[in-house]
């Protein structure tokens, strides 16, 4: 399964993909076509909704503070039945990034220090816990899953990255799917637009390298937030385990979830 294998191309949605399918120890591999991750789904066109209709998504995750979701609602599929997991708590009159991108300089290194420690915390926001728990409980079932944020890259990748930890797959593989946001969020394309629309917002003209490194994602961003994890809960697996995801809990998610590589 090649990166662009991953990503099922919307009009109006970016960075949708699959993060299943990844190899395991043991000639198994993470099941493909139910685990599914995104950007929000506000400009979802009547296509798009026909192909995210046709995934029969058992539940989505919408990991977007309150005002992030009145801002952009979420457009749905017609008749669409599915869990929908939110959180109301946490939330905000100005999200982090705003404030970040009114005072910073706008360079790309302060991009990337602002990335750093936004993952550095991210992990223990009660909000995040809150809703990384539930989505675990709907692993439980088995059945097709998506999870979102705004950008579908941060909130997101982190959850996919804890999930790819719990199921065993292999850190070279975790951190690749991560950093496919660089490819899956086609972000040369809308770096023109993306430019002009934080210059007037903004009253100012960001470069294209802060501009890239606000739309991307880095390596990096995860191994802040994963050694944040060990050094508070001592370990990943702790860590889980404070989400309910215990020993026992963990194996019978890797049944769930894990299948014969050549299945």
């Amino acid at each position: 399964m090649t990166p662009e294998d991953r990503i099922l191309p919307l009009e109006g949605v970016e960075n949708f993909r699959d993060y299943g399918g990844y190899a395991v120890p043991g000639g198994l591999r993470v099941v493909r076509g139910r685990l599914w991750r995104s950007a929000h789904h506000g400009a979802a066109t009547e296509a798009d909704l026909a192909r995210i209709a046709g995934l029969g998504l058992a539940a989505v995750v919408d990991l977007r503070r309150p005002t992030e979701r009145a801002n952009q609602p979420s457009r749905r599929p017609a008749g669409f039945g599915g869990q929908v997991i939110d959180c109301d708590h946490g939330d905000q009159a100005e999200p982090p990034h705003v404030a970040f991108l009114r005072e910073t300089d706008l360079s790309a290194e302060s991009a990337r220090a602002f990335f750093r420690d936004y993952y550095r915390k991210a992990p223990f926001e009660p909000r995040h816990q809150e809703l990384f728990s539930r989505y675990f409980e709907a692993l439980d079932a088995g059945r097709p899953v998506l999870i979102h944020c705004t950008a579908g890259k941060d909130r997101t990748g982190l959850l996919a990255a804890l999930t790819h930890h719990l199921l065993g797959v292999d850190e070279a593989d975790l951190l690749a799917d991560f950093e496919l946001t660089n490819l899956a969020a086609r972000i040369e394309a809308r770096l023109p637009q993306v430019t002009e629309s934080m210059t007037e917002s903004l009253g100012r003209r960001p470069s294209e390298t802060a501009v890239r490194a606000f739309l991307g994602v880095d390596r990096t961003y995860l191994a802040e937030a994963f050694g944040a994890i060990r050094r508070e809960a001592g370990s990943v697996e702790a860590y889980l385990a404070g989400l309910g995801v215990d020993a026992g809990r963990a194996e019978a998610l890797r049944r769930t979830w894990l299948e014969p590589a050549q299945a």
